[in-house]
């Protein structure tokens, strides 16, 4: 499940990995990679700041400190730069799990859920660009992959936790049940920053308790106790 990187490794992980990226043409070069980098970040405070439909490439190329000809070299248009930047967000939602999976050890797959949230909550309030965009949901439904909506691929590695991690069987029913799951949890977190920049705590619990909930009814699996 969990590479050498404790990046996770499942048939959906790579599936994704393997799609070809937004880039033009992918950096060969430690100065054209850190370049890229540079217009990633310019482009998630621009989401913060202006929001989507302000962005353009060249406010980011300005942001950046790099000409409008090098954001062209790499990226044919604004779509495509905040579509790698919600590629990189993914990697590193996935990179953070899967490192917390191998420091912790968890009781059960409840746990592991806790600490999923937990992650995506963590990220909201501290990676610049990611309470704008999340996983590309806030711009393109298919950001991600053009044939399954972004909370699908979501849905996707959460399975493969399941079913790698904690030995339950493979079934139609397993992939309703979490992809359900994670369109209610998304639904419930986005609802628990929208007012509050950091996150409602209760609001928080409240998304952990549906999604265990959830789960271990449509899963049969027992119910942990609250708190």
């Amino acid at each position: 499940m969990w590479g050498e990187d404790g990046a996770v490794s499942s048939p959906q992980v790579e599936q994704i990995c393997a799609q070809p990226k937004p880039l033009r043409r992918q950096p060969t070069q430690r100065r054209s990679a850190r370049r890229v980098e540079k217009m990633l970040d310019a482009c998630a405070e621009l989401l913060d700041e202006i929001g989507y439909e302000s962005l353009s490439t060249t406010r980011i190329a300005g942001r950046a400190g790099v000409a409008i000809g090098s954001v062209y070299q790499f990226f044919p248009d604004k779509r495509a730069i905040t579509q790698e930047l919600t590629r990189r967000n993914v990697e590193q939602f996935v990179s953070r799990v899967g490192r917390r999976f191998m420091e912790e050890d968890y009781a059960g797959w409840w746990e592991a859920v806790d600490a999923i949230i937990d992650e995506y909550v963590d990220m909201h309030r501290t990676v610049p660009g990611f309470k704008s965009l999340h996983f590309g949901d806030a711009v393109d439904l298919n950001l991600l992959d053009s044939d399954s909506d972004n909370n699908a691929v979501i849905a996707g590695r959460l399975r493969g936790l399941l079913l790698s991690e904690y030995g339950l069987a493979d079934s139609h029913e397993l992939d309703v049940a979490v992809l359900v799951a994670v369109e209610a949890g998304d639904a419930v977190l986005k609802l628990a920053f929208r007012h509050d920049p950091d996150g409602s705590p209760e609001i928080v619990d409240a998304a952990k308790q549906l999604v265990r909930g959830f789960l271990a009814r449509q899963l049969k699996s027992w119910t942990p106790q609250a708190g």
